[in-house]
């Protein structure tokens, strides 16, 4: 099975993810944490590596490439990160995208990271917008068009034990065998 979670910054994709790769023994792979991991690497925050992808286009082809080929050539994964639904397009078995209204992702964010809200709203828009533009610019996709995905849920509205309750009774009752709904993504340039 492949699962995809995508999502904004705090919107619970890792917690979401995290869990329900333990509850289906899914191999969790988190494109969140190696873009973190190469922005350390470098010595860089997330948002300065954005900026830096800015100039530098290898660095989400490189990391999108390596997630897109994990999605047509591996089983018993779940892949999160902001493209994963788009990037596993018809390999993925169900696709979710996570969202918030920024100001509840900007105080998860500041929680966790410790630093304060109005800091942390505007990392978190400033990176969306690089982000977004990054991807029209680069696969021609739009971000905000939701219509890939299997479920959209807000997940202000329920806790974060609510959430992967909900993408779990959704996963349960999923049969493969039936899946005519799948399709490829259209119009999507596939150019890593």
């Amino acid at each position: 099975m492949l699962l995809t979670v995508s999502g904004p910054p705090g919107s619970g994709k890792s917690t979401t993810a995290a869990a329900l790769a333990e509850a289906f023994d899914l191999e969790h792979i988190s494109g969140g944490d190696i873009f973190r991991e190469l922005a350390a690497e470098r010595d860089m925050t997330a948002v300065e590596f954005n900026k830096l992808a800015e100039e530098d286009d290898q660095i989400d082809r490189d990391l999108d490439r390596r997630l897109r080929t994990i999605a047509l050539e591996r089983n018993d994964v779940l892949l999160e990160s902001r493209l994963a639904g788009w990037l596993a397009g018809d390999a993925a078995d169900l696709r979710f995208w996570l969202d918030a209204p920024v100001a509840v992702r900007a105080k998860r964010i500041a929680d966790r990271e410790g630093k304060a809200i109005d800091v942390a709203r505007d990392e978190t828009v400033t990176r969306e917008e690089s982000e977004k533009l990054r991807y029209d610019e680069y696969y021609d996709i739009d971000i905000t068009d939701l219509s890939i995905y299997d479920i959209a849920l807000n997940t202000a509205r329920w806790g974060e034990t609510e959430v992967p309750e909900i993408i779990t009774a959704a996963v349960e009752s999923y049969d493969a065998a039936d899946d005519e709904g799948k399709y490829p993504v259209e119009g999507v340039r596939y150019d890593f």
